[in-house]
C-alpha cells in the first residue's frame, strides 16, 4: 500500500515540477530552463544524499548516470514533440509509452501481480491518456517528425524508469545524483553552445532568464523530490506498478494549473482522474495469503 502511495505522490510532484517548468518555458528557452532545473535538482539533492546512509559503488554511479543520458535526451525530443503539436495527441503518447516500455521489461523480467493487478495496469493506461488528453479547438493531425520526437521521448522516459531500477538497494540517493550531474554536463554543454552562437550574432544568449529564476528553482526541487520519491518506490514495489503510476504526472499538472491558474478541467480528464485513483486502489489490494 505505501508503495502505491509513493508511486502516485511521485506522479503528482513530477506534474508540479512540469507546472513551474513550463512556466519558467514561457520566460526564456526551454533549454535553458531544463539546465539550471537540473543544477538546482544537484545542488538539493547533494547534502541530502551525504545525510543518508549509503554505500557510493561503481554500480550506482554506472546506473544513475546512464540514466541521466536518456533523461536529458528524452526532454529534449518532449520539449521539440510539444513544440511542433498536437499536445492533445503527442502528450497522452510520451506519457503511455513511458509506462508501457518499463512495465514490459518488467513482466518479461519475471514480475508477476494477481489478476486484479493487471487489469488494473489496463486502467491506469487508459486513466493516463485521458488525464494527459488537452482538448484542442481546430487540432491538425501530428506531423511525421512530432510523431517520432514523442514516441522516442517517451521510450527513453521508460528506459530511464528501468536504469534507475538497476541501481543497488543499499545505494541511498547517489544514483540520483549522478543523473542530475550527468544531465546536467550534458545541458550545460548545449548552454555553451547556445552562447557562443548568441555572442557572435550579438544577441542575448538566454533571454528572460532574470525573470524565470523563481520558477526554475520550484521546478529543480520538485523535479529532485519526484526523482527521490520514484527511487523509494522502486525499491519498495515493482517497476511494472511504480513505472505506470509515475507515468500518471501530468495529473499534477493539471491540477496545479486548476489551482493557480484558474484552468478549467475537462470533463474526459476528470474521469481519467477517478479512473487512476480507483485503480491504483485496486493495486493496492493484497494477494490472498
Amino acid at each position: 500500500m505505501l508503495a502505491i502511495v509513493i508511486g502516485l505522490a511521485s506522479a503528482v510532484t513530477y506534474g508540479v515540477a512540469d507546472f513551474f517548468g513550463g512556466l519558467a518555458a514561457k520566460r526564456t528557452p526551454a533549454v535553458v530552463v531544463t539546465a539550471f532545473v537540473a543544477l538546482v535538482g544537484l545542488a538539493a539533492l547533494v547534502p541530502i544524499a551525504l545525510l543518508v546512509p549509503a554505500r557510493l559503488s561503481y554500480e550506482a554511479v554506472l546506473w544513475g548516470g546512464l540514466s541521466g543520458v536518456t533523461g536529458a535526451a528524452a526532454i529534449f525530443l518532449l520539449y521539440a514533440a510539444l513544440a511542433i503539436g498536437p499536445m492533445s495527441i503527442l502528450s497522452p503518447l510520451t506519457a503511455v509509452l513511458s509506462a508501457i516500455v518499463p512495465m514490459t521489461w518488467g513482466l518479461v523480467g519475471g514480475e508477476r501481480l494477481p489478476w486484479w493487478g493487471y487489469l488494473a495496469l489496463g486502467g491506469v493506461l487508459v486513466a493516463i491518456v485521458l488525464v494527459g488528453f488537452v482538448p484542442e479547438k481546430g487540432a491538425v493531425r501530428p506531423r511525421l517528425r512530432g510523431l517520432v520526437y514523442a514516441t522516442f521521448s517517451g521510450i527513453l522516459i521508460g528506459c530511464f524508469f528501468i536504469l534507475v531500477d538497476q541501481a543497488p538497494a543499499d545505494s541511498g540517493l547517489y544514483p540520483i545524483v549522478a543523473n542530475r550531474v550527468v544531465a546536467g554536463a550534458i545541458l550545460l554543454v548545449v548552454l555553451a553552445v547556445l552562447l557562443v552562437r548568441a555572442r557572435r550574432r550579438s544577441v542575448p544568449a538566454f533571454p528572460g532568464l532574470r525573470g524565470a529564476w523563481g520558477l526554475i528553482v520550484a521546478c529543480g526541487i520538485a523535479d529532485a523530490a519526484a526523482n527521490v520519491l520514484i527511487l523509494t518506490g522502486l525499491r519498495m514495489g515493482d517497476l511494472t506498478v511504480m513505472s505506470v503510476l509515475a507515468a500518471l504526472y501530468p495529473g499534477g499538472t493539471i491540477a496545479l494549473a486548476a489551482l493557480v491558474l484558474r484552468e478549467r478541467i475537462a470533463p474526459v480528464q476528470w474521469v481519467g482522474l477517478l479512473l487512476a485513483l480507483a485503480s491504483a486502489a485496486v493495486l493496492a489490494v493484497p494477494p490472498a495469503a
